[in-house]
């Protein structure tokens, strides 16, 4: 018969009942073997030892199944049911232990009424309270474990819906957006760009369909699902859009939430290239530096007016960025928007992680560097 794993007891309450079941009650008997040794007891007492470590091991299964309906009830009925439960088991494991103790050690030894032969009741009803004790403490140490595992579960689920939210905000606007350079490409006659449009934006919504927005890429891929989404914006702004990337080659294996920097980008195409008719510019910077991975999307677009948020300047894109990152990270990281002079500037810092094995693990110090928030 094969043996239950550690995790298979932990799991199961019925593997884990009955294996400290049967491991109780047999160092019970262990223990009552050595004081036997110790106290020079005769061979025949072995037999008693047995008979009572076999006895207690029957009698206190009853007290499970009572104890199940107990659980529940108000703490005074709980303990009158455990003190109850226990005297009485307590009671029939000693007329058991002093019947086995005529049988095997004192055949001459005749019990002088009922208290005689339910001497040692205190001693049972003791062994017997401990194990009561010890039962409902690892009830209500699982309890609160299986609570606390729901609860983290519910925390989970609740942040993978809110990015999946988050994520669905942004798409529509990005599709509405394609969509129309599209309908102008068809109205223009210029068909075969509008194809290739077309098809750019399939592979882009292919990939972010696969994509699941509480798992992380590399900057690598990131910068790859980019280019499938420049693919269409590149047929609609043509000459007008000027991009340029600066990532360091030590950050490209660094891990970023997929899909990321899309809205910032889009938000940056809006106001900096599609608002001006000579176009405008886009900087995509990346480095890693003490722990943080540093991102950076600059363009020469008109920036923030003053006492204007950044949040209603630039749209949903900023908005929604700033709270996917604090869905994923809390208040390790970064978020700054500011002006470039020309244009605005959104840095981002986040803790430097690898998927990698081996790699360099995210730096401790970088909470600390981290902790004075979010930028304004």
């Amino acid at each position: 018969m094969k043996m239950p794993t550690p995790e298979q007891i932990r799991s199961n309450r019925n593997v884990l009942f009955w294996s400290l079941h049967t491991a109780g009650w047999a160092v019970y008997g262990l223990s009552q073997y050595t004081g036997a040794l110790v106290y020079d007891k005769p061979s025949s007492y072995g037999r008693v030892i047995a008979v009572s470590a076999i006895a207690g091991f029957v009698l206190s299964l009853p007290l499970r199944y009572i104890y199940r309906r107990l659980w529940r009830r108000p703490l005074h009925e709980r303990i009158l049911g455990v003190l109850a439960g226990s005297y009485v088991t307590g009671a029939a494991l000693r007329v058991v232990i002093n019947l086995s103790y005529k049988a095997f050690v004192d055949p001459e030894w005749q019990p002088q009424g009922l208290f005689e032969l339910f001497g040692g009741t205190l001693s049972t009803t003791t062994l017997l309270l401990c194990w009561s004790v010890l039962y409902f403490g690892i009830k209500f140490y699982e309890s609160e474990r299986k609570q606390e595992e729901a609860m983290l579960k519910a925390v989970a689920l609740a942040q993978e819906a809110q990015l999946k939210m988050l994520r669905y905000q942004l798409n529509p606007h990005f599709l509405f957006n394609t969509l129309n350079a599209i309908s102008t490409l068809i109205l223009d006659n210029q068909n075969r760009n509008a194809n290739h449009a077309v098809t750019r934006l399939s592979e882009f919504l292919r990939y972010t369909l696969d994509q699941d927005p509480m798992k992380k890429v590399t900057l690598r891929q990131e910068i790859e699902a980019l280019d499938l989404y420049l693919g269409t914006e590149r047929l609609r702004f043509g000459e007008r859009l000027h991009l340029e990337y600066a990532i360091e080659e030590g950050a490209l294996d660094a891990l970023v939430p997929s899909l990321l920097l899309q809205p910032l980008l889009e938000n940056s195409l809006k106001y900096a290239v599609s608002a001006r008719e000579e176009g405008g510019s886009v900087r995509i910077e990346g480095r890693a530096r003490e722990g943080l991975l540093e991102l950076s999307v600059i363009d020469d677009g008109p920036g923030l007016r003053e006492g204007m948020p950044a949040g209603e300047r630039r749209g949903v894109g900023l908005r929604n960025t700033r709270e996917r990152l604090a869905v994923l990270y809390g208040g390790n990281y970064r978020f700054t928007v500011l002006n470039a002079q020309p244009g605005l500037r959104v840095e981002m810092a986040l803790p430097l992680e690898f998927a990698a094995a081996g790699a360099e693990p995210p730096a401790r110090a970088a909470a600390a560097r981290l902790s004075g928030g979010v930028g304004a």
